[in-house]
This record gives structure tokens, sequence and C-alpha cells, in this order.
């Protein structure tokens, strides 16, 4: 189903987040140093810049009602000092709300947030600023959180590898709007039909990547199934994934389907560049092929 089949135009924003600093061999799983930093240079500490980048999608509908959906929230701002250092947030503001803000979109504004999972790095934009002697807060005032039921239970119930991974306040704090939509199947109410929910394991149990009708190919929200452009290389994983194997053949899966129906892909994590088509060559080699850095109001 098209983008304008239902009467419904739909335009794409990247919003930008919060940005990181990590450890590029924990990023890029056993794949050799000499390989990974042609791609990214790592800093004196052999960190690679990442980004936590959000996509919006804004609908216009016939009758002239508009809805504002925001895939992911990015890391935020939340964490104490000592841990933004330790997990490498670059900047002290939440810097999601302005660049909501800056795209005629601020957070109380939006109507829907999809979430792939609950990693911090991806939910934590959620909450409000890290301000000493006050708890943290839900944003978002109005909007539905839709969340896959297998990557919530997961929240609740971590492995001791990814306990570390989840904020122990969000579950709580979501339950509490009332707000909070749990998807079992590749459909959510609150997103109706044109948008499709692919489920994947590899990373976390239940990660779920969103897909939006367009009539110049799907765009699927990549999530940590390919966080950005050296990841579309299948062999190519993250020390951070749960079951490497699987999201290889996931990742094969997808991409296959993807160059099919002239797919894109929106990139969380790569530093500079937000989407990009799939492309395969004679050999069979997935990569990154046309490319958008920053869209801003992308007809789909």
């Amino acid at each position: 189903m098209d983008s304008t089949t239902q009467g419904t135009e739909r335009r794409l924003w990247a919003i930008r987040g919060n940005s990181q600093r990590l450890d590029g061999g924990a990023m890029f799983g056993n794949a050799p140093r000499p390989v990974w930093e042609r791609w990214i240079a790592p800093d004196e500490r052999h960190r690679i810049p990442l980004a936590c980048r959000a996509m919006l999608i804004e609908e216009r509908r016939a009758d002239g009602s508009t809805r504002k959906i925001l895939f992911e929230t990015g890391i935020g701002a939340f964490f104490e000092p000592k841990l933004r250092d330790r997990f490498g947030v670059v900047e002290e503001e939440h810097v999601l709300l302005r660049s909501l803000e800056a795209a005629g979109a601020p957070h109380a504004t939006i109507d829907a947030v999809v979430l792939s999972h609950l990693h911090f790095d991806h939910a934590g934009g959620l909450l409000s600023a890290f301000e000493a002697g006050k708890p943290l807060s839900l944003l978002f005032d109005k909007a539905r959180f839709i969340v896959g039921r297998e990557a919530w239970e997961r929240s609740k119930h971590p492995h001791a590898r990814d306990k570390a991974s989840f904020i122990p306040e969000l579950g709580p704090l979501l339950e509490a709007s009332g707000r909070l939509e749990l998807v079992d199947g590749d459909r959510s109410e609150t997103l109706g039909p044109d948008y499709r929910l692919h489920r994947s394991d590899g990373h976390t149990p239940g990660l779920v990547l969103a897909e939006v009708a367009s009539n110049h190919g799907p765009v699927v929200f990549a999530a940590d199934l390919i966080p950005g452009r050296p990841w579309v290389h299948l062999p190519i994983t993250m020390g951070y994934d749960r079951f490497p194997e699987r999201l290889i053949d996931e990742k094969s899966a997808l991409l296959s389907d993807l160059v099919a129906r002239n797919g894109r892909l929106f990139f969380t994590h790569d530093p500079e560049c937000a989407l990009s088509r799939v492309a395969r060559d004679a050999s069979g080699k997935f990569s990154a092929g046309e490319s958008w850095p920053s869209p801003e109001g992308l007809p789909l």
C-alpha cells in the first residue's frame, strides 16, 4: 500500500538527538580494527562518533487533519554526569527537544512514539534531562507509546548481560501514562495498516523494525539490526548483539526483500547519513546506495 492510496500524504524528517562516542571494537564486533577504522575513524580513546537519530513522519490527510509520529527518541540527557561520561554522551542539553522544535514538532505535539526496543540509547530521550535532586519525568505529553510485547518483557526481566542497557524508571512511567500499546503482531492499532512491524531477535529479543509505506519504495527504521551504512555489509555485527549469526540471517532476509521492493533504510547511529536505498551488486553483496544525509520534509 503506498502513501497516497488512502488520501494521506507523508513527509519524513531526520531528527538529531544527543550524540555518543563508543568503543569502535565493541561497535564492530569481530571485525578487525584495520577494516572498521576505514569506515569511521576512532579518537584517542578508541571511540567512534555515533548519532542517536530519530525519524519523524508527518501525515496530512485529505480532510486537513495531521498526525506526527516519532520513531525512537535517542539517548536523551537523563544520565547524571558520571554516567554521561561513561557512556560517551557528548552534549549536556536534551538535543532531541531542540531538534523537534526546529522541525515544527515540539515534543508535546507528537501523537505517537514507536520504540524498536527499550535500550537507553533508543528510549532515553523519552525522559526529562538530568537535574540534581529531581526525579526523572516522562515527556511527550499526549503521545501513544508503541512497543513490541517481547521487547517490553525483556526490559522488565533482562538477562545479566544486558541489564545495564535498560532504564529502571522508564517502565513504570510508561505504564502509569495509560498510553502504552504493546504489540504482538506486525500491525499496531495506533499506527494503522500503512505501517508494518518487522520482528528481529539477533540484537535483542523482540526488536521491532517499523516500515513506512511510500510511493518511492518503503522506508524501514533499521534500529540496531543495521545501525548505519557499514553494518549493511552482512558479516558486520556489533559486540552488543546477543545472537550475531541469527542477526546476519535476519539482515539478509530484510535486505533481500528491500532490494526487491526498491526499499530504503533509516539509520539511527550512522554519524553522517540518515537514509539510503539498499543496493546489491552482481556478486550479491549488499551496500548503501542512493543516500539522504539529513532529510527535512522528504515526500514519501
